[in-house]
Formats: structure tokens, sequence, C-alpha cells
């Protein structure tokens, strides 16, 4: 295989006028957060609003991984607990029948060294993924452009939405049967209904990865990867993914394997533009760390979302080795910490960083 690409600061590219840009997501988080907070009485997140399903397991780094592989966390082989939040990508509570991609959120427990800025004191480690290999859009001013689309329909109505998305999935298989997909149908309600469990799925943007850049990939590897390729009929159901999800995790939890993607060449594999897919055959994914959840409801109401309103998810939590990269991931560094901190004060509930998952129980 080629070698992994050392890391350096100098991968990274900084624009002059980032900072506008950062001014910019952090008026669309609050635009989507002002219209949902008035809308629900509560505030919830601006984007992956709804949660589809919370599971609790251990993470375990696998022994005597390669030195290339061995790096950050993954560096010491060991067992943590861990909580994973499967979601869908709008800031707002949809219908599921409106066809938006899946995002899985995972917060990693006990992980000790040095820390990012903003998440001092802490010992998680969070990973922040979606079910496609690459963002959807190439840069932080694109990305801006996406989210005032996003923003722009918040709070519309609801029919009209479920009456768009059909025209925009039916757009979306058609391009899929040749080969193809666009991110962009997708993410405004093109996307293919998969079952959260059987997706796979994507950091999208790069990371520092200890001494090299990697990607991550999370993948079902237990019974259900059987529902790699299931797709869920939601009409008339306006939660059938939390259905879904409760009736498969009750009856045999799951293990996933993560994975990462080293960086063998910048220029195939850029760290600057997020909608470039790197090359799997240039690097594959390989498998640094297994996730088991063992049978259990994935959504109790009443409990789950009060957990809910105590976890925020985010690419800037976690260790300095594990540093986001790119145009994308430091434009989302300000803005989430934004929304994060905006539901804690409505709510009159802080941002609660765990450090055992017995700190997550909802108390009679």
């Amino acid at each position: 295989m080629p070698q992994p690409v050392r890391f350096s600061p100098s991968v990274e590219q900084p624009q002059p006028d980032e900072a506008d840009t950062v001014a910019g997501l952090k008026e669309q988080f609050q635009k989507i957060l002002d219209t949902t907070s008035e809308d629900y009485q509560h505030a919830v997140r601006s984007v992956h609003a709804k949660g589809h399903g919370l599971a609790r397991g251990t993470f375990t780094i696998a022994d005597e991984l390669p030195l290339e592989l061995a790096q950050g966390m993954f560096a010491t082989p060991g067992s943590h607990e861990a909580i994973l939040r499967f979601s869908t990508n709008a800031g707002d509570i949809l219908d599921d029948s409106i066809r938006l991609p899946r995002g899985v959120a995972l917060k990693v427990l006990g992980v000790e060294g040095e820390r990012l800025p903003g998440s001092e004191g802490d010992t998680t480690q969070d990973f922040v993924m979606v079910n496609a290999p690459a963002f959807a859009a190439p840069d932080a001013k694109k990305f801006l452009g996406n989210l005032r689309l996003l923003a722009g329909t918040t709070d519309k109505a609801e029919g009209a939405k479920k009456l768009l998305s059909a025209v925009l999935r039916s757009f979306e298989a058609t391009i899929e049967a040749v080969g193809g997909k666009s991110a962009l149908l997708s993410s405004l309600g093109g996307a293919r209904p998969v079952h959260p469990l059987g997706a796979t799925y994507y950091s999208q943007t790069p990371y520092r990865y200890g001494d090299h850049i990697a990607k991550f990939q999370l993948v079902p590897v237990s019974g259900i990867q059987d529902f790699a390729d299931a797709t869920i009929n939601a009409t008339g159901r306006p939660d059938a993914m939390r259905e879904a999800v409760n009736e498969l995790l009750a009856e045999q939890g799951g293990t996933w394997e993560l994975r990462v993607q080293l960086c063998t060449d910048l220029e195939k594999m850029p760290v600057e533009d997020a909608s470039v897919a790197w090359d799997e055959d240039e690097s594959p994914y390989r498998t640094v760390a297994t996730l088991r959840v063992e049978p259990q409801a994935g959504w109790v109401y009443g409990e789950s979302e009060k957990i809910e309103d105590r976890l925020s998810f985010a690419p800037w939590h976690g260790l300095a080795a594990h540093q986001p990269l790119g145009g994308v991931n430091r434009a989302r560094q300000e803005p989430y910490k934004f929304s994060a901190d905006y539901r804690g004060r409505f709510n009159g509930c802080p941002m609660h960083e765990p450090r055992a998952l017995d700190e997550l129980n909802v108390k009679a």
C-alpha cells in the first residue's frame, strides 16, 4: 500500500473570508432555532433535529494495530462506554415520509489525552457521520448556500414538503439507476428511505489521525447488516424510523466496526474539498474498533427526549490528535457550539458531557 501522508498544519489552506462565512452559518442556525423553538416551545438541534433512536454500547479499540493505525485514541487498546444517536438531517421535526439522509453521532466515553479547544476537561470523543461518503458541498461557502436553502424551508407546509420529497426521490432514483448520486437532491428530500440500523455512515470530511490524516466509516457487521438494502415505507407513519429502530434493536441489538481511510495522496484525496469521496481502491477503509450494542429499546417516550436535551455531538469535541480538518470542518466549530448553547439556555438544561453512561439515566 502507498504510505499515508503525514499530518502537518500546512495541509489546510484557510481562506481570508472564513470569518464572514462562519457568521453567515450562525445566522442561519439562529433562524432555524428561533423558528422551531417558537413552534415547539422547546429548542431542538438546528440540524439533525429528529432523533430515531439512542443506543448504549461498548466501544472496543483493537489490539495490535499496525503503527499507522495505532494513532491518537486508537494507540491504546481497551473498551469504553459509548452512546449512539440516529437521526435525520433537517432542523425541524418532520414526518418520516419526507425522505432525507440519515445521520449517526457516536460519543465514546473515558478518552484521555490533549483536548481540542472548547472541550478541555472532558473525556469524550465524538464522531459525527452521514450515510454518504462525501459532503453535499465542497467548501464552507457552498455549505452556507445549502444551509440557506434548508433554513428557508424550515416551518413551511409539511404537505408541500411531502410532495416535493416524492418528486425529488423519483429524480434521485433515476440518477441512482445509472450509477450516479446527487448529494443536493438527497439533502433536499430525495434520499432513499433506508433503515437507520442497516446503513453505512461516513465522516465525509477529513480529520487528523495522529501522525496522519483520515476519514471515518461506521459499518454494521452483525445481523443488522442484512438490512443494508432495506427501505422503510413511512406512508401514514410519521415516526416509522423510530418504530423500525426500536423493533430491530430490541430483537437483536447490533455490532458495528469503526474503520479509517488514511490519506495517501493529497491531490486525489483533498483536505479542503469535502465533496470528493476518497478512492477506496487507493486507500481502503480499515477496522480500528468495534461497537457492540446489546438488545435494548431504541426510543422510550418521556425518557429519550430528556436524554437528547442533555447531549450534544460535534466534530470539534474530542482529542487534538483527531482535529477536524478542512474548510467545512473549520466552519462548523462555532455554529455547532452556538446551537448547543442555544438549546441549553432555551430549555434550561445545559449540555452534559458524561463520564459514565449512568449519568444519563432519567430519574423518576
